[in-house]
């Protein structure tokens, strides 16, 4: 997997540069009023589903037969290669993160095209839990003094969409939230979210911000009982990834493109890309993406 993700680097690095020609075109006028024959889809790997490329190529086929067109399908080692591809119109779909979608809007003007259903019943957001033996903890407010777990800085979930809400209720410092005693007595790492919900049941760390999807997976494998972490704060929902498209393709073939998306029910294809024969395609909404923007200019980063 590793040479495939050299391979795919390699390749949309050529893109970017108009190397290697799709129905890209750099010319957005002759790109709107020219049929398009092809196009270019761009997606993270999946290196812990052995199934995905035969499903994808499945789905490839799919789009190929419904829309009349060539799709080539590959797959991406980074986002900001993909978006600047996409930027010099050497690239059409590509499905980016919530963070990579505000990039791709400000970089490429790429429009959002579909994002997915969640998978299981719980929305995907962060919970903000605390052993089950303290019940003095209430509120964000009552976390300070405490030593404390994020997932991972590079993680939405387990890191950027807590501590922003952190700064933002509490009135915080962004550069300082790690600090030892400036608001938490520590902050660690644990490196995963299950890593961090067993380090609260264990009291390792007395709070800690995770997925709150990863709970109820833990109860259901018997890893942890459903009253060993209490819930005291959560965010809003987070978005989950979305395809976008070239905003200068034809408005006609956008619509049947998203169509395609939205009417596409293989399970097969769901079960081994999302885990759940129940998710579905469904449309995506620039709105949807808002908390995104807020959250980064709370931290005052950017995608890279």
């Amino acid at each position: 997997m590793k040479n495939v993700k050299i391979a795919a680097l390699m390749l949309l690095s050529a893109l970017t540069m108009g190397i290697v020609s799709g129905c890209g075109n750099t010319d957005s006028a002759a790109s709107a009023t020219k049929e398009v024959e092809k196009i270019t889809i761009v997606q993270m790997p999946d290196e812990n589903n052995p199934d995905a490329g035969t499903k994808n190529n499945d789905f490839k086929n799919d789009m190929e037969k419904a829309l009349g067109i060539k799709v080539e399908e590959l797959e991406g080692a980074e986002y900001s290669v993909g978006i600047e591809a996409m930027k010099s119109g050497k690239l059409d779909v590509l499905l980016v993160s919530p963070m990579s979608y505000y990039q791709a809007r400000k970089v490429a003007g790429a429009e959002p095209l579909v994002t997915t259903t969640s998978m299981g019943e719980e929305p995907y957001k962060t919970v903000f839990i605390v052993n089950k033996n303290d019940q003095a903890t209430k509120t964000l407010a009552d976390l300070k003094g405490k030593t404390f777990a994020f997932v991972d800085p590079a993680s939405s979930s387990g890191y950027m969409f807590p501590k922003s809400m952190l700064v933002n209720t509490l009135d915080l410092d962004p550069d300082k939230l790690e600090n030892p005693d400036y608001f938490f007595k520590t902050v660690t790492y644990s490196g995963k979210h299950d890593s961090s919900i067993m380090g609260v049941v264990k009291g390792d760390y007395e709070a800690a911000a995770v997925a709150g999807q990863t709970i109820p997976s833990l109860v259901e494998a018997g890893i942890i009982k459903d009253d060993d972490v209490r819930i005291i704060g959560e965010t809003e929902v987070i978005p989950n990834a979305c395809f976008v498209v070239r905003a200068d393709l034809p408005q006609e073939f956008k619509d049947k493109l998203k169509n395609f998306y939205l009417d596409y029910s293989n399970t097969d294809y769901f079960k081994a890309l999302y885990g759940s024969e129940d998710v579905r395609f469904i449309e995506a909404k620039d709105e949807d993406y808002a908390i995104v923007e807020e959250m980064v200019n709370t931290l005052k980063i950017e995608e890279e």
